[in-house]
């Protein structure tokens, strides 16, 4: 069967690593910090996806603009103490040497921070394989499609050979905003039901059913 798509885009946190817990604890940890309530778990993992001032807004909604250095701050100490603890989801690795063996041009869209994402580029050993990568601080942030129009262009590759690969709304609504396919899993940060309400080629609820449609649909 004739492939569908030359280039394939993926999230990282909660996608391809196992880190969605992570970056919730940093969020209330940062919170209790600067002594603030801290958000509900739906709330902190709603937020995971945006470029980290944004989503510190969104989670920490009643704290001052002139706190949010801080805030960033706490979170980011938060996070690296536990970052290099975090693992690939199982078989993540296979499944981005398979494609790529495959001939399928990779590429990251992220939340992250481009210290961050070459932190974990370089500690899950994935770098080598991604053509392309996009973080938050040096585009708009998720759902902006700025990311991957980015990436498609750097790359030469035309929106409907394009696939976005990811676990939330902010992915899926990216993908759409770029008038590209988006694939949903189940896996990560976002609830199933919430995943259900985007517009997606197909929903998955675990890794290896990832790597299987990939194999077989892509």
């Amino acid at each position: 069967m004739a492939k569908r798509f030359d280039l394939i885009v993926f999230d990282w946190d909660g996608t391809l690593m196992d880190s969605a817990a992570a970056i919730v604890n940093a969020i209330l940890a940062a919170s209790r910090d600067l002594n603030m309530p801290e958000p509900s778990e739906a709330r902190a993992r709603h937020v995971i996806g945006l470029g980290l001032v944004d989503a510190l807004r969104h989670a920490v909604p009643d704290l001052s603009e002139s706190d949010y250095p801080r805030m960033v701050e706490r979170y980011r100490y938060h996070y690296l103490a536990q970052d290099h603890e975090l693992s690939l989801f199982p078989g993540a690795y296979a499944m981005i040497e398979e494609l790529s063996v495959a001939g399928r041009m990779l590429a990251v869209a992220t939340g992250k921070s481009r210290l961050g994402l070459n932190r974990a580029l370089e500690h899950s050993g994935l770098g080598p394989f991604f053509h392309a990568t996009r973080c938050a601080d040096e585009c708009f942030s998720k759902p902006h499609p700025a990311m991957l129009e980015e990436i498609m262009d750097e790359l030469g590759v035309a929106r409907d050979r394009t696939l976005m690969v990811g676990d939330t709304t902010h992915d899926l609504q990216m993908a759409k905003n770029a008038g590209v396919a988006g694939l949903g899993v189940a896996f990560g940060a976002h609830p199933r039901a919430a995943l259900e309400a985007e517009e997606v080629v197909d929903l998955l609820d675990s890794p290896a059913e990832l790597a299987l449609w990939l194999r077989e649909n892509a």
